[in-house]
């Protein structure tokens, strides 16, 4: 908890640091990557940075922790903590990085708010800082220490021996472990880093869902090409697509993410797009485990073509003996596949009867999951029965933080 000389002075500063993060983050970054760029090769990913939506996750993330400390100070964020510890430990993040960020965000605090910033103040912030940072230190050493390895040690090499095209942007990539080292098997939802080679010799990391239950030897992931619309191609998901190819060798982290499936009651997952892919993941440890649970499909996309890992999804689906799957297509409701239902237009829970008592998981475009969980509360579904995985920073959680947070 804040000490009680620093509480007054966040609660009263929260309101104009708030106000000034977005441009401390930018700052913070433009310094912190000026002085340290060997950051740039294999810890952040470049094209987030290009975007801004790693500066306004890392904006809304201290503010959601600060305002946390003040509304609620008997108890941390654990949510946001552990989302962004799962993040860091996929990545490799050890404890002495959080002294260099510490460094350059408060030179990036004092350059945007000058003469504001007394040494009051930069001491409560400072508290508030380091708070979080011991907060996430530990969690990380925990999930380190459960997977038995080291920061350096999270990375493993695994060989393609299959690279499926799915649609005309979404590939998977089956892969096989070069060791011997036996590999801990990932919870159902959990996502691998997968760190390659740019042309220029940097290492550049990203996320990805893993899409079928792991088997001791293999995993399997997909990856759609992002196209940058004016800004340039999505660097790591180009690479994948266009370069890497059967008999290529992979490093790959270990498995995380705070998103797995709760198997005790009914489920419902809801997905847009590329969103299948935990989706996928989640059904092939139910058809694995000889699960007997109502299950609930509901995926919206293009057309049918733009469907990915829809037979995969389907075959577990019937193989599933409570199982149902239905779709939502914005180019009409074709479909050659014997679904329990399509639907023209955007997704709409309504037309669906929803179990009583069921956990839901939704993936997707941000629009898209904030209006499918919009429509599960208003028909009064528990926000705390509601999970989500985002695809890069998650720009929603600080968010739903500050919503949850009374005051």
């Amino acid at each position: 908890m804040l000490s009680d000389s620093s509480r007054p002075v966040v609660g009263s500063t929260l309101q104009v640091i708030a106000e000034h993060i977005p441009q401390i983050a930018q700052r913070f970054y433009q310094h912190m990557f000026a002085a340290r760029p060997d950051l740039l090769d294999g810890t952040f990913n470049r094209g987030n940075q290009a975007q801004g939506t790693q500066q306004v996750a890392l904006a809304g993330s201290v503010v959601a922790f600060a305002s946390a400390l003040i509304k609620t100070p008997e108890q941390l964020p654990e949510h946001l903590l552990s989302r962004v510890a799962h993040k860091h430990a996929s990545l490799g993040i050890r404890p002495d990085q959080y002294d260099v960020v510490h460094e350059h965000l408060f030179w990036a605090i004092v350059d945007v708010l000058g003469d504001a910033i007394t040494p009051e103040v930069a001491a409560a912030w400072d508290e508030v800082y380091w708070l979080m940072a011991y907060a996430l230190i530990n969690q990380e050493r925990g999930l380190y220490s459960g997977r038995g390895v080291r920061p350096e040690t999270v990375w493993r090499q695994w060989k393609v021996e299959e690279k499926i095209a799915e649609t005309a942007d979404v590939v998977t990539f089956v892969v096989k472990r070069v060791d011997d080292r036996l590999v801990r098997t990932s919870l159902p939802g959990q996502y691998v880093t997968v760190k390659v080679p740019m042309p220029d010799g940097v290492h550049q990391p990203r996320q990805y869902s893993l899409t079928r239950a792991d088997d001791g030897e293999h995993r399997q992931f997909s990856v759609k090409r992002v196209h940058g619309g004016g800004q340039p191609d999505g660097e790591v998901s180009s690479y994948l697509c266009e370069t890497v190819e059967t008999g290529d060798v992979l490093t790959m982290s270990l498995p995380f993410g705070d998103v797995v499936l709760d198997d005790s009651r009914p489920l419902v997952f809801a997905s847009a797009g590329i969103g299948i892919t935990p989706m996928a993941g989640m059904l092939s440890h139910l058809v694995q485990a000889g699960s007997n649970l109502p299950v609930h499909v509901l995926h919206a996309d293009l057309d049918e073509a733009s469907f990915a890992l829809r037979h995969q999804v389907l075959a577990d689906v019937r193989a599933l003996p409570n199982a149902t799957v239905h779709a939502w297509y914005e180019r009409g409701p074709e479909s050659s596949l014997p679904l329990d239902g399509v639907f023209e237009g955007l997704m709409d829970a309504y037309q669906i009867d929803l179990p009583d008592g069921a956990g839901y998981y939704l993936c997707g475009p941000l629009p898209f999951m904030q209006a499918v969980r919009s429509d599960l509360v208003a028909r009064g579904v528990p926000p705390q029965d509601i999970q989500y995985e985002v695809f890069g920073p998650d720009l929603w959680q600080a968010d739903l933080l500050t919503e949850a947070s009374p005051g």
